[in-house]
């Protein structure tokens, strides 16, 4: 036999007055609508569900409950003229109990939401650990930053003469190619533009997405860097 049965067994069956006051004392006691096979399970079975069906209209019968019939299904609910009144004393004690409960809800959640921003400040601090590797990447950046200075506070050559020369070369050589190039392209666009206003000329260029020098490198081309017989390597020397 299972423990369910076993427990079952065990439940005392009530009958007569002691079966009626068991089910009057449960609906006043819950003091909402119920049904009897509801009434009959909440009671472990004490109550069979036809006997608790009967003692329920009869003590609707009695004025001690109301039955309501809703479709083909019946509740009942515990009378409530019968109920006792709540003495305005107790009432204006429980009434003073709520409000007291409820601002200390209010004071609890205020502080909630406080640890809450505390909670998510800490969790976005670095921890002891993160913070030693912060702070050496900071000491190796600064070791670093320092030995590149070092050579200019002692007035060394960061650059040999030779290095320089070539910088000199490669900085005429680009810089002439791009003058020989933009010297072609004006050529050609010119001839292709010829027919065209100004303002069809600038939307044909922006159509095929010719870009002109910007306001820095005409700034660029006209200053010391660009001029005639200017060298890199003659100003640094």
């Amino acid at each position: 036999m299972s423990k369910t049965k076993q427990t079952e067994a065990k439940v005392a069956i009530l009958k007569g007055k002691e079966a009626e006051d068991r089910v009057l004392e449960y609906i006043r006691k819950m003091n909402r609508p119920f049904g009897a096979v509801d009434v009959s399970a909440n009671l472990k079975g004490a109550v069979p569900k036809a006997a608790t069906q009967k003692i329920m209209v009869a003590l609707a019968e009695k004025g001690d409950l109301v039955q309501k019939t809703y479709g083909k299904t019946t509740f009942f609910v515990a009378n409530q003229a019968n109920l006792e009144d709540m003495p305005s004393e107790k009432l204006a004690a429980l009434e003073a109990e709520v409000k007291r409960i409820d601002d200390e809800n209010k004071v609890l959640g205020a502080e909630v939401k406080s640890i809450g921003a505390e909670l998510g400040k800490l969790k976005n601090t670095p921890t002891d650990k993160e913070l030693a590797v912060e702070v050496e990447n900071a000491e190796a950046a600064v070791h670093k930053a320092r030995a590149h200075l070092e050579p200019l506070r002692s007035g060394t050559r960061l650059i040999s003469a030779e290095e320089t020369t070539q910088l000199d070369a490669e900085w005429m050589r680009w810089r002439n190619e791009w003058v020989r190039r933009r010297k072609v392209f004006n050529t050609f666009w010119s001839l292709a533009t010829d027919a065209l206003t100004p303002h069809e000329a600038t939307e044909l260029a922006e159509d095929l997405g010719i870009e002109v020098d910007t306001p820095e490198h005409a700034t660029v081309e006209r200053g010391q860097l660009c001029a005639a017989g200017s060298v890199l390597g003659k100003r640094r020397r």
